[in-house]
């Protein structure tokens, strides 16, 4: 008996023993995905959770299968190019860009790691980030958001609401570009509404922009930024305390406070990008996986802010709606 227990010993080692050796050897090598996001870390959670939803959904189903290393800039445009060059520097697969200041850092660094951007104020074939929508041509894909007939829907929907609406304030983060707030005062000059700019670069200027409109302005536009995004509570509170009606590109603006939000799923948009860096890890050529555009957007109407600010929300608006909060 002690015989056989003996030969199945050693058969077990003899089958067992080169197969451990080869892991030892060969390990899997885990894919590193970076990140840099350049707002606060408490609205870097959940972008960072759906992206990696969209990660499981690509097949990485393990959190062992892929390495993800995050740099989070807190709202302070000087960290952008470091933390990309540090994220470089540890030999990442992939980075995954956050609005046009990171993307335009990471196109600049490099020209091979590729690159997957989540950047909804870029038109990426007029600035050059992609030959064609179809076939983007460098080591950049990811999902894009130019669509100047954003900025007239706004200002559409405010004068619905304030038909008397001949003031607009418009809450400008400048890294975005000029795109936005060109169209901005195309649409206002056509309809002969007079623009008060504010320029912000961090939430600390947010204050004093809502303290210059109060008063000079009827409504405020709040141009998309991951400044803004990352934000909206902040803004939301302000839009209130200083009674102006605002309307953004963010729906989660609404849903904290603030009066009217038209705009796609940003956390579903994140998720997306995930989807598309794991097709990438995956093996895809970000060259020919073609830029995406939101397809799908919401319109937020807060009536509980509006009867704070004295609007009334004609009946038509409010049946357009995909969410009142009451």
């Amino acid at each position: 008996m002690k015989r056989r227990e003996l030969l199945i010993a050693f058969f077990v080692l003899v089958v067992v023993w080169p197969v451990s050796v080869r892991a030892q050897q060969s390990p899997e090598i885990v894919p590193k995905v970076g990140f840099v996001y350049p707002g606060s870390k408490e609205a870097a959670a959940s972008r960072i959770d759906a992206i990696m939803s969209g990660l499981r959904a690509s097949g990485y189903t393990a959190p062992a299968q892929v390495e993800f290393v995050a740099r989070i800039a807190d709202g302070d445009p000087a960290r952008i190019a470091p933390m990309v060059e540090e994220l470089i520097a540890k030999n990442v697969n992939l980075i995954i860009a956050n609005g046009p200041p990171v993307l335009h850092v990471a196109r600049s660094t490099t020209r091979t790691i590729p690159i997957v951007a989540l950047d909804l104020e870029t038109d990426p074939v007029a600035s050059g980030v992609a030959t064609s929508l179809g076939r983007p041509g460098s080591n950049i894909t990811g999902v894009f958001l130019d669509f100047p007939d954003f900025t007239a829907k706004w200002i559409e929907l405010l004068r619905e609401s304030n038909p008397k609406l001949s003031r607009l304030a418009v809450l400008w983060d400048p890294v975005t570009g000029p795109v936005q707030i060109e169209s901005v005062k195309k649409v206002a000059g056509s309809l002969n509404i007079q623009l008060v700019t504010l320029e912000v670069r961090r939430p600390s200027d947010f204050e004093g922009a809502f303290s210059a409109a109060h008063g000079a302005a009827d409504a405020m536009v709040m141009l998309g930024s991951p400044l803004i995004s990352a934000n909206v509570q902040m803004l939301a509170e302000l839009s209130v305390r200083y009674r102006l009606p605002v309307i953004t590109l963010f729906p989660d603006f609404a849903r904290k406070g603030g009066f009217m939000a038209y705009g796609p799923n940003l956390l579903g948009l994140y998720r997306r990008v995930g989807v598309l860096a794991g097709n990438v890890l995956r093996g895809a050529n970000p060259a020919e996986l073609p830029i995406e555009r939101p397809t799908k957007f919401e319109l937020v109407l807060n009536s509980r802010t509006a009867d704070a600010l004295g609007l009334s929300i004609p009946a038509a608006l409010l049946l357009r709606a995909d969410e009142v909060i009451e």
